[in-house]
């Protein structure tokens, strides 16, 4: 493996400096990443950040300048520029969707590219998001397949979250998801923490948190886009809205990177 296209070049060694470019608006993230490919690929390249994760960028500002040999340089070059890409583009698509509310806190899921999906959690926090569970030990979320399997061998609802507490660590949240008003008053009746309202219309969160009364935190999911956002924004009682489409759908920022 290697480079082939550079060492098939056989260019001279060579100080050079290189600069990172941002070619379009929006928030940073995965300049610590690059900077780190640049090292994994030579120790002795210097790369000086400009801005940091999380700072807003504009079209033409310099991210990061590079200092090393040109021929290392082009190496990590796109490796370098993945990650600066795909991660600003995450953080950039959560920071839009932060601005549309006020009160409510915009979460990310487990839908994530994967191996990246402690990078693509950072990135939601870099733009200003909160994150759901890493991983299936992170909580309990108890969605409609445990609940269709436990009424397979009649369980009732009430008594598969008692089930569910028992066998977990006290340290740990319950969270259900319900898509009608039947589980849901279900739900309000059981020892859960959190509700979560899966791909429900406007007027069907609006009477569910009026059932809720305040009782439960309440989570909204499912084919979130921003003019949705607004729209819900709107509802009081909705204290958390997960996103999918922050990791699964996030377009990557124009990021380039220039010889001087």
């Amino acid at each position: 493996m290697g480079d082939i296209t550079t060492q098939s070049l056989s260019l001279r060694p060579e100080n050079v400096k290189c600069v990172i470019i941002s070619k379009q608006s929006g928030i940073l993230c995965g300049n610590t990443v690059a900077k780190e490919v640049f090292r994994k690929i030579d120790p002795d390249i210097k790369y000086i950040e400009n801005y940091f994760d999380s700072d807003s960028l504009q079209p033409g500002v310099i991210i990061a300048e590079i200092f090393g040999d040109k021929n290392n340089i082009l190496s990590a070059e796109r490796t370098a520029l993945n990650f600066l890409q795909r991660m600003s583009g995450v953080a950039t698509l959560t920071n839009e969707y932060v601005k549309l509310v006020d009160k409510i806190s915009i979460s990310d899921t487990r839908k994530t590219i994967p191996g990246w999906r402690n990078l693509d959690k950072y990135s939601v926090r870099c733009g200003g998001g909160s994150n759901h569970r890493r991983n299936l030990g992170d909580g309990v979320l108890i969605k409609d397949n445990h609940i269709s399997a436990a009424f397979k061998q009649n369980m009732t609802l009430k008594e598969l979250v008692k089930q569910s507490r028992l066998n977990s660590p006290h340290t740990i949240k319950i969270e259900i998801e319900v898509d009608s008003y039947k589980l849901l008053d279900e739900a309000i009746d059981s020892d859960v923490d959190i509700i979560m309202l899966d791909n429900m219309t406007d007027s069907e969160i609006i009477e569910c948190i009026k059932r809720i009364n305040g009782k439960k935190l309440v989570e909204v999911s499912g084919n979130i886009d921003k003019a949705r956002l607004v729209k819900l924004n709107k509802i009081s009682g909705i204290d958390i809205i997960s996103v999918g489409k922050l990791t699964h759908s996030a377009k990557a920022l124009d990021i380039s990177l220039s010889f001087i």
